[in-house]
């Protein structure tokens, strides 16, 4: 907008400028021509008056005629002392009388004759004509050096070029300050738009903006509001979906649960003699069980992921969250399913607290740490933390062990007072995958498990609601180094 409506501005604004300069330049010049015109017929009524002044031939042994100048000529001549001569020649051009420097010039017709020279920097008009005299035939020349015209190519520098550039150029400076103050609301609204998330879609005040660009900010006001009514629409069929997903879904687990464990019972019951068709049987309901688990979590992440929206979220209150007492609730939820696959879940904990949406965090978290159980190979680790920043201003930390930050220490130019954080010793996430990662329904090629790639979606659009961003790095794990040979994962939310 900068670089192209102000160029604009004072492109058409300095153009007319510079269109008057050139007019001023050409109007200086035709008054100077008509003053020079008129100089001209002043000369032209003054020759025959000087050829008059010529009383009688030369009796001067230099043969210089009498002369009586008329009073005319007498007043020119004194009037401009210093920048005004004449000259009477002879009909071959020899010097007779009046200024030797006058340039001898022989007119060829009985008509007058103008033409210009210049003698100690001033430039003379000179008028010449043969005329006949007492004296007999002569020519006599007229000098004026005030000729408007004739000053006017040396002081056009200086009377009218240099004071219009000034001019051109102080109005210059003057209309890009006002241009840059007149669109200074317009920078603003772009800034303003620029800075949006792509997920803010709330209307712009149209009374903050100019009036000649309400229009322009109705219009995207109206726009935003088509925008986020199709948006709402999508979240709420995904929310009633999901919803009415969860009730059949939960009934069929419990179904298949139920036909699960009978056929593990009967398969048991019947050891190493058992049928084959039970033990086929017993096979294809277990995965049916599976496949059950993976369709009701789905349903349970997407509903999740509806109400993780950020403007679902802002429609509801903040809260003080105690993220110790969170860490410590989540814990139990997935203990059975770690030591099921004899992994490590531990819990790290300090103090710590935070304003935010406890369900939102407490979604995240149990995302995270499902992730983690789910894809750390068995024996692994897992370990919960959370705690106030180490250094930050705001806080005290307790005498505990230093938990490592990560590689990137949250978005720039904010600080950072809490954090909380599951680290596992997995397969982790190669730095090239791990923005991709965050993406919905995106899977890491070769990884193990079972999953529908929103865990890590859910968690990062909770972390925007609370004005954050997940943090992926390679686990530490105390020593410096993962388990099983690979890299681990530490994600981190700081608030």
């Amino acid at each position: 907008m900068r670089s192209g409506l102000q160029r604009r501005l004072l492109l058409l604004l300095l153009v007319p400028l510079g269109i008057f300069a050139l007019l001023s330049i050409y109007f200086d010049y035709q008054t100077a021509g008509n003053v020079a015109q008129q100089k001209d017929q002043q000369l032209l009524r003054l020759l025959p008056l000087l050829a008059d002044s010529v009383v009688a031939p030369g009796i001067t042994p230099d043969g210089a005629p009498l002369l009586l100048l008329a009073p005319a000529v007498q007043d020119f001549l004194k009037g401009r002392t210093g920048s005004s001569g004449f000259r009477i020649s002879a009909a071959d051009g020899e010097f007779l009388a009046g200024d030797s420097w006058v340039a001898e010039v022989l007119p060829s017709t009985p008509e007058p004759e103008f033409h210009s020279m210049e003698h100690n920097g001033i430039t003379y008009r000179i008028a010449g004509q043969r005329v006949s005299t007492a004296a007999g035939g002569l020519i006599v020349q007229l000098a004026d050096g005030s000729d408007a015209r004739q000053q006017w190519v040396r002081s056009i520098v200086f009377k009218v070029l240099l004071p219009n550039l000034i001019l051109v150029v102080a109005a210059g400076f003057a209309v890009n300050w006002a241009v840059t103050r007149a669109i200074k609301p317009l920078i603003e609204l772009k800034d303003a738009v620029e800075r949006r998330s792509p997920r803010d879609l709330s209307a712009i005040d149209p009374l903050s903006t100019p009036a000649e660009v309400q229009p322009l900010v109705s219009a995207l006001n109206r726009l935003f509001g088509l925008v986020n009514d199709q948006a709402e629409s999508q979240r709420r069929f995904v929310a009633d979906a999901a919803h009415q997903l969860r009730t059949p879904l939960a009934g069929l687990q419990a179904q298949v649960e139920a036909w699960a464990q009978a056929a593990q019972a009967a398969q048991a019951a019947q050891g190493k003699s058992a049928d084959g068709a039970i033990t086929l049987s017993a096979d294809k309901i277990i995965k049916l069980r599976s496949a059950t688990r993976r369709t009701s979590q789905l349903a349970n992440q997407l509903l999740a992921l509806s109400r993780a929206d950020a403007s679902t979220a802002a429609a509801q209150p903040t809260q003080c969250v105690d993220l110790k007492d969170l860490c410590e609730s989540i814990l139990p939820l997935h203990l059975d399913a770690a030591t099921h696959k004899g992994i490590d879940l531990g819990l790290e904990a300090q103090a710590a607290q935070v304003s935010g949406y406890e369900w939102l965090l407490r979604e995240l978290l149990s995302n995270l740490v499902d992730n983690a159980v789910k894809y750390t190979p068995p024996g692994g680790t897992v370990t919960i933390r959370c705690g106030p920043v180490a250094g930050y201003a705001g806080h005290q930390a307790p005498a505990a062990p230093q938990v490592p930050a990560p590689a990137s220490a949250g978005p720039a130019g904010k600080r950072w007072g809490v954090f909380l954080e599951v680290e596992d010793n997995g397969p982790g996430i190669a730095p090239q995958e791990r923005s991709r990662a965050l993406q919905r329904f995106y899977r890491v090629l070769g990884t193990e498990g079972e999953g529908n790639g929103l865990g890590l979606a859910i968690a990062d659009e909770i972390a925007r609601v609370h004005h954050s961003q997940l943090e992926l790095a390679d686990a530490s794990m105390g020593d410096g180094k993962a388990a099983h040979g690979s890299r681990g994962l530490r994600v981190r939310l700081s608030l």
